[in-house]
């Protein structure tokens, strides 16, 4: 996949300041890049729906694995994603409020996929000192909501070098549960259209 003259969104570290763990070292960290959103690489417009590409370099903040922002589907529509080169960590969760209903991680590894089910809010952690490369089918018309994550300081668990930890901001919060990725594509995408 040839993305190199393509320019890419960058999110940096001062845009995700509200959903960053480790708060001691962001208080003195530089602005960092810490990912690469390349959008609408190919399409199926028969379909509805388009294919990103995001680069998450290894980096560490602080004590935590570089993670993206975290967000939830305005239309609850359903995504797909796919590791092209590393190693993923899909954590999803549903929620009402502050209130946890069902949250579970997936280590996706190169030509494995996840499906981020409909209704449900996700982060993608590279936790790896490699590259992270993957790529999303999602909804022409999907739109990205932040403020929850935001409102919260991020998802309910934090990826750190210590392991899982609780985000405290959350008043219920699920033991956090393991689902293994999917070999195969699905044969048809329509699903990933707003439901």
């Amino acid at each position: 996949m040839e993305i190199k003259d393509m320019t890419p969104d960058v999110r940096r570290l001062y845009d995700m300041k509200s959903v960053i763990f480790d708060i001691k070292w962001l208080m003195t960290a530089p602005n960092l890049e810490l990912y690469y959103m390349y959008r609408d690489v190919k399409a199926q417009t028969e379909q509805g729906i388009r294919y990103d590409i995001t680069v998450v370099p290894p980096l560490m903040l602080g004590t935590e694995f570089v993670k993206t922002k975290g967000h939830k589907h305005v239309k609850n529509q359903a995504e797909i994603y796919t590791v092209l080169e590393g190693k993923a960590i899909y954590l999803v969760q549903k929620q009402t409020g502050n209130e946890i209903q069902d949250v579970f991680a997936t280590e996706t590894n190169p030509g494995e996929f996840f499906i981020v089910p409909e209704g449900y809010g996700h982060i993608t952690i590279n936790p790896t000192k490699e590259k992270l490369v993957m790529a999303n089918w999602i909804d022409y018309e999907c739109e990205n909501e932040y403020m929850l994550y935001e409102k919260l300081r991020g998802a309910c668990y934090y990826y750190t070098k210590d392991g899982w930890i609780k985000n405290s901001n959350y008043v219920k919060v699920p033991k956090l549960r393991f689902e293994k990725p999917q070999k195969q594509l699905p044969t048809s995408l329509g699903f990933l259209r707003n439901p």
